[in-house]
């Protein structure tokens, strides 16, 4: 007798009141159904019910193992709907959000592959650097570049990423390269501003994170501006892999300070829930996942 039909069984007959209930909703004898609770408590070596001709009455481990009974069997269920359901096809509409420079080198360009993979499925990309209420706003996904440890949203890694500090050989022929993070305070930083207010680069230093305000004669609330600033020999910028690793690879660009690196912001696709999501949603989240793992996605030549 398997497990998971004695767990069945234990949760049926809960949710019914009784052996006969459970018995007539399977169709078979009320013998039966006893005999499956029995071999479960003999199995867990313990009494999961208190049983009369009147009624029944949970232990105080019954009610525990109830709990994860249903809790297992739900799971069980919604794994077995998801493969029934990749043997569907993909259709619907499907609204993403992503920050406006990550999704115009990243997404934008992947999704007319996406699309010729699923010709059944529209997109709606919505590109803004606000932090949107996806139930509100009625988005499906969103990409997030920033650790969720505190979010309540679900969210799947899509690849790993960094922030590097990076400037042009020619700007460090000229200015030297910074060795300490007090070397900053003698360089032309190009930091970005948010509502008017500057946003600080963040460091590892002897273990503990550091955010330092830095200097300098141009301040942009645009990334994509100051990374053009930093190709053309303007001064050191603080900016994610995602956007300069092209340029690293080809030298255009070169990273200082790495030892003072501060832990990766992933790159995550996120979401409002995580059960009966959309075939949609999944093949796109595993689409991304699977371009952004090309062994040369992130090194362009």
């Amino acid at each position: 007798m398997g497990k998971f039909t004695q767990m069945a069984t234990f949760v049926e007959v809960v949710a019914r009141g009784s052996l006969s209930a459970a018995a007539r909703a399977e169709g078979i004898a009320p013998a039966m159904i006893g005999r499956r609770l029995d071999a479960l408590e003999a199995r867990l070596g313990v009494k999961l019910l208190q049983r009369t001709t009147r009624r029944l009455v949970l232990t105080d481990e019954g009610t525990a193992f109830l709990e994860d009974c249903q809790r297992i069997l739900a799971e069980v269920g919604d794994a077995e709907s998801a493969i029934s359901e990749h043997s569907m096809r993909a259709s619907g509409h499907l609204t993403v959000s992503a920050p406006a420079g990550f999704g115009r080198l990243h997404l934008a360009p992947l999704l007319p592959s996406f699309l010729a993979e699923h010709r059944d499925v529209t997109i709606n990309l919505n590109l803004s650097d606000r932090v949107i209420d996806l139930v509100a706003e009625g988005v499906d996904v969103a990409i997030r570049i920033a650790s969720l440890d505190d979010s309540n949203l679900v969210g799947v890694k899509l690849a790993d990423n960094r922030r590097v500090v990076v400037a042009s050989p020619a700007y460090l022929k000229r200015h030297g390269q910074p060795r300490q993070l007090a070397d900053l305070a003698r360089h032309n930083c190009l930091p970005i501003s948010s509502e008017g207010s500057q946003r600080g680069w963040t460091f590892m230093d002897h273990g503990k994170p550091v955010t330092l305000k830095v200097g300098g004669n141009m301040v942009c609330n645009d990334g994509a501006v100051l990374h053009g600033w930093a190709l053309a020999g303007k001064g050191l910028a603080w900016r994610s892999m995602w956007e300069v690793a092209g340029q690293i690879a080809s030298g255009e660009l070169v990273t200082v300070l790495d030892e003072f690196a501060a832990p990766g912001n992933d790159i995550h696709a996120v979401f409002a829930q995580r059960r009966h999501l959309p075939l949609r949603i999944r093949a796109f989240v595993d689409f991304l996942r699977r371009s952004y793992a090309a062994p040369d996605y992130w090194r362009p030549s």
